[in-house]
């Protein structure tokens, strides 16, 4: 169990250390940029984040050559404690202290000082433990999160010259309806994804709830309708920066952009958007409706026969200032969205239903069974004592699918009391003893033995040899 756990901890680690670096090259992966633009942006983003542009190149080539997968560290075996110094721990806090005075010094350059204290013996600490330690305390986190914050967006209008190039989303409040416990009224909650260029809604949707999940769900739903986006642009609410959100996008390839914190104006698309909005909500109220089946029924009408089909002021805008002709009776979301040039690119269902899955892990307990959400699952009296991984959609949790090692991945069933007692399970072949065919430790004892005994009959011949040439010499 500890070489699977340690097996376990080394796949997370990587799979955070590929999401960090698709972090820091996220701003370079866009399409726009000219050669000198991207080298500039690189060495900034070198910079401040105290790595060489040289490693920045480097992660983008591997993400262009195999995707999110290229951007993970190699599965190297860790080095053993024994080889580093007595006094680690504090060498580490006196790294962290020298980052909170500088917090600009390089990994290298805290090395550096740390030698030339006489802490440490030159050579003695590596630039990626120390990095390492550093990330796990919260330094290199929360360095890429001020620089992300740092990020100063522009506040003038902009759009993009295609679908799909960008895609802004917003949360919205609604109407209250009598959907809670007994009755009781609870806001409603609109998700909303639409394209920049065309202002075509590719997902919209109402919720009686404002968890993180909504906006997971949304995203998917586009995805699969729509296929692949270039970029995604929202504020900092916490539905948007959830780390399951993150990591969902960035493993199909898609870059995610944050506003500014308080410029709702850098948002214009979608903000313009909610006034629509607020338009279907005085509509809805006065149609008095009670469930949330019926907001969403009239939302997709009022969205499909009235918004798609209805002139944009901002498409007509955005050809006037290109100087280009509009027709007289203005260009829909809809229009635009059908007359564009650039393809769509569809994603297997199977890949984007994967990369929206949450993870987590759960130990087996005497009983076969397993916790989650308050509720009792049963999976295998072959795995009592495993530490297994389940996955799910955030939201239907009540389907848990268990993978472990050398077991086919299956659905756990929740717990149900029968009248008897299961039969006794098989043992996965996997974690059966295997039957030996000779001790090989024996063997290895006799191999032994027997070079021991030819080492020395060739020292007995070789003494006898001097002997014999004695009187010789």
């Amino acid at each position: 169990m500890t070489e699977l756990q340690n097996t376990q901890s080394a796949k997370q680690w990587r799979e955070d250390a590929a999401l960090e670096r698709f972090k820091l090259i996220s701003p370079l992966l866009d399409e726009n940029l000219d050669t000198a633009k991207r080298c500039e942006l690189r060495e900034q983003i070198a910079a401040q984040n105290s790595l060489s542009a040289r490693s920045l190149y480097r992660y983008e080539k591997a993400y262009h050559t195999d995707g999110f997968a290229g951007l993970k560290p190699m599965d190297r075996e860790m080095r053993r404690h024994q080889n580093r110094p007595e006094n680690f721990g504090e060498l580490v806090a006196e790294a962290i202290q020298l980052k909170r005075e500088v917090p600009s010094r390089s990994v290298a350059q805290i090395i550096l000082i740390l030698e030339m204290e006489g802490r440490v013996a030159p050579g003695i600490l590596k630039r990626s433990t120390m990095q390492r330690y550093l990330y796990n305390r919260g330094f290199g986190k929360k360095q890429m999160k001020k620089y992300a914050e740092a990020r100063k967006s522009s506040s003038k209008r902009f759009c993009k010259p295609h679908r799909m190039m960008l895609l802004e989303s917003d949360i919205k409040y609604g109407l209250q309806l009598p959907v809670g416990p007994k009755g009781k009224k609870v806001p409603t909650y609109l998700v909303v994804i639409i394209d920049n260029h065309s202002r075509y809604v590719l997902e919209a949707r109402w919720y009686d709830h404002q968890e993180a999940s909504i906006v997971e769900d949304c995203y998917h739903r586009a995805i699969l309708k729509y296929g692949k986006c270039s970029a995604v642009y929202h504020d900092n609410g916490k539905q948007f920066v959830s780390r399951d959100l993150l990591n969902s996008l960035s493993r199909l390839g898609i870059r995610v952009l944050r506003a500014k914190p308080y410029s709702p104006q850098s948002k214009g698309g979608v903000e313009v958007f909610n006034r629509f909005v607020n338009a279907f909500l005085a509509e809805a109220k006065a149609q008095k409706v009670h469930t949330m089946e019926d907001l969403n029924e009239l939302w997709s009408l009022w969205l499909e026969d009235y918004y798609h089909k209805k002139p944009h002021e901002g498409i007509e805008e955005y050809y006037k200032c290109l100087h280009s002709p509009v027709p007289s009776g203005g260009i829909s979301p809809q229009q635009e969205w059908n007359r564009d040039s650039r393809p769509l690119t569809f994603l297997d269902a199977e890949t984007v239903g994967e990369a929206f899955m949450h993870h987590e892990k759960r130990t087996v307990d005497q009983a076969g069974c397993i916790s989650f959400r308050g509720y009792t699952y049963e999976t295998s009296t072959s795995l009592i004592g495993a530490s297994v991984e389940i996955s799910y959609d955030p939201l239907k949790p009540d389907i848990v699918t268990v993978s472990y090692p050398g077991v086919p991945p299956f659905q756990a069933s929740p717990l149900q009391m029968p009248e008897y007692c299961d039969p006794r399970p098989s043992i996965p072949e996997s974690l059966l003893p295997a039957e030996p065919e000779c001790s090989r430790f024996l063997e290895g004892l006799k191999r032994q033995r027997e070079k021991n005994i030819q080492m020395q009959a060739n020292a007995l011949s070789f003494s006898s040899y001097g002997k014999e040439r004695e009187d010789h010499v």
